[in-house]
């Protein structure tokens, strides 16, 4: 099968470099960081220069895997392949975005008699050597016809899908929402052993949970290779923690659904704190104790 590949970054730059690893498939790779293309060179894609070259390449009917940002980079690069891709051609989004989107998408797609799959990925950097576990939506034949690239990118029997365009998108959006709230979880557990009394090597603690008991995860293995690289107090790490927006969609889905989250969303809002984002309001508490109880406050600076 032949397929372009636009975008190469972490993802999907160890993307191509896995189904050239492992397959016949021919990949026509862009991306506009000419070091990035030269890569996917090295491991066999064939490069190209632009978007215009990328369709160039493919024979009808293109397949075109989109791996770029959510949001305006992702609009702006289907938008230009909608110019110049014919009818019959797949656009496929592997990027995390917001499953509306994809609707929207499809529906100004069908009317150029294009198709769409979204497929929500999961792996990170670890996918290359591990596969990626894949959520995909969109219709059965455009899929069907897709599925061989699936099969190189997953571990045995690692996609699925989930129904029509936004599945997939929709059932990993859930997915990172479900991944805040556990690492929360984690977090908040290491803190306090942190700092307890006890002389705790919170390295050997997440090695130890992985054998045989229930909050043994890949998360927790991860953890246990975060404090063998960082130390147990993780002192070179800053405690900023950003988001790339799949737990707000989860949490207004959730209310979309009448659908409780109170995890998810207090995971979601830990992260705000962890910003700075929080300070106002503690200012407001300390202040409001300093006025009705005469409670000491701290002065800033």
């Amino acid at each position: 099968m032949q397929i372009g590949f636009v975008g190469l970054g972490r993802m999907g730059g160890n993307m191509v470099h896995r189904i050239k690893r492992d397959s016949d498939h021919e990949v026509v790779a862009f991306d506009f960081d000419a070091e990035a293309v030269a890569a996917a060179e090295g491991q066999g894609a064939v490069g190209a220069g632009s978007l215009e070259a990328l369709v160039g390449e493919l024979t009808a009917p293109r397949t075109v895997w989109i791996m770029v940002p959510a949001g305006d980079p992702t609009q702006l690069t289907i938008e230009t392949l909608t110019g110049l891709l014919e009818p019959g051609d797949l656009i496929v989004d592997g990027g995390n975005s917001n499953w509306h989107d994809d609707q929207r998408r499809s529906a100004t797609l069908s009317e150029h008699e294009l198709h769409y799959v979204d497929v929500g990925v999961s792996g990170g950097v670890w996918g290359l050597q591990e596969g990626y576990c894949m959520m995909v939506g969109g219709a059965q034949a455009a899929v069907d016809r897709l599925a061989p690239i699936l099969d190189v990118l997953a571990p045995p029997d690692g996609w699925r899908r989930f129904g029509e365009v936004g599945a997939g998108h929709f059932v990993k959006m859930v997915h990172n929402g479900v991944e805040y709230g556990m690492m929360q979880a984690y977090a908040e557990g290491f803190e306090l052993m942190h700092k307890s009394e006890f002389p705790v090597d919170l390295k050997e603690v997440a090695g130890l949970w992985n054998r045989g008991s229930v909050v043994r995860s890949w998360l927790c293995e991860l953890a246990e290779r975060a404090f063998e690289q960082e130390g147990n107090d993780l002192t070179a790490i800053g405690g900023h923690v950003s988001d790339s927006g799949e737990g707000r969609w989860t949490i207004v889905d959730a209310i979309d659904h009448d659908v409780p989250t109170p995890v998810i969303t207090a995971a979601l809002y830990a992260r705000f704190y962890s910003r700075g984002e929080g300070d106002f309001n503690n200012r407001v508490l300390a202040a409001l104790r300093n006025q009705f109880g005469g409670h000491e406050v701290k002065r800033a600076g």
